[in-house]
């Protein structure tokens, strides 16, 4: 039994409210993963194309493929396979009818379909799949150029974002490790000052051989026991 288990668990109603609206809010939300998307290893070329990737699969129709699609796009592009996951948050419950509304105009826009003609009246997610020449193919063919126009709207400023980050972040460890030196070496020329200033004691120079001595200063404590022993 996991340590880390709800006791009570979560209805699926509150599963769901809390994957449309978080408890902590979609701003919060969004600060959260733009600073984790900053902190990503890799270059700031692989994490602006993992991440776009991820952004330009949202806008295909491909319901359920969106993950596998941005990490095998981000794959061939060299891209940051976790950047490519978060990307794919572009299409959320929030975000989804608005894309699926505009890539079909743009469909059917591009195939020439009259006006109405591509939206059935009853539509759903499994519409998508049960009638593919009615909207899956518009949302297809409308999808493809959204999505490089996507890729290209998010790669850009992504790219420029994670690079001034990184470099604030070298140059951040740079000044913090020259400061570092800076104190070890004040504490090493401390310490060389203080040993310089300890002066070791000079030893008594030793008497003349015609200079008389007192007694007292030149016999020792078993010396004098000796003269006591044998009075």
């Amino acid at each position: 039994m996991s340590l880390f288990r709800r006791r009570k668990k979560l209805s699926r109603w509150v599963r769901l409210r809390r994957f449309v609206w978080p408890n902590m809010g979609w701003g919060r939300v969004l600060r959260y993963w733009t600073f984790k998307l900053k902190r990503l290893q890799g270059s700031p070329y692989a994490i602006a194309c993992g991440f776009a990737c991820g952004a330009a699969v949202s806008f295909t129709p491909l319901i359920g493929f969106h993950f596998i699609l941005a990490a095998v796009l981000a794959w061939a592009l060299r891209g940051n396979i976790i950047a490519s996951a978060i990307g794919t948050a572009v299409g959320n419950p929030w975000t989804f009818p608005f894309i699926w509304a505009g890539i079909i105009w743009l469909g059917t826009w591009i195939l020439g379909y009259e006006r109405g003609q591509e939206l059935p009246a009853d539509m759903t997610i499994g519409t998508i799949f049960e009638e593919p020449g009615t909207v899956l193919l518009p949302m297809l063919v409308g999808g493809l150029p959204a999505a490089v126009v996507v890729w290209l709207l998010f790669f850009f400023p992504i790219r420029r974002v994670v690079g001034n980050y990184q470099h604030h972040r070298q140059a951040r460890r740079l000044r913090r490790r020259r400061v570092l030196d800076e104190e070890r070496r004040a504490r090493l020329d401390t310490g060389q000052q203080v040993d310089d200033e300890i002066s070791i004691p000079e030893a008594a120079p030793e008497p003349a051989q015609g200079d008389a001595q007192p007694a007292a200063a030149n016999v020792t404590h078993f010396d004098q026991v000796l003269v006591d022993r044998g009075r």
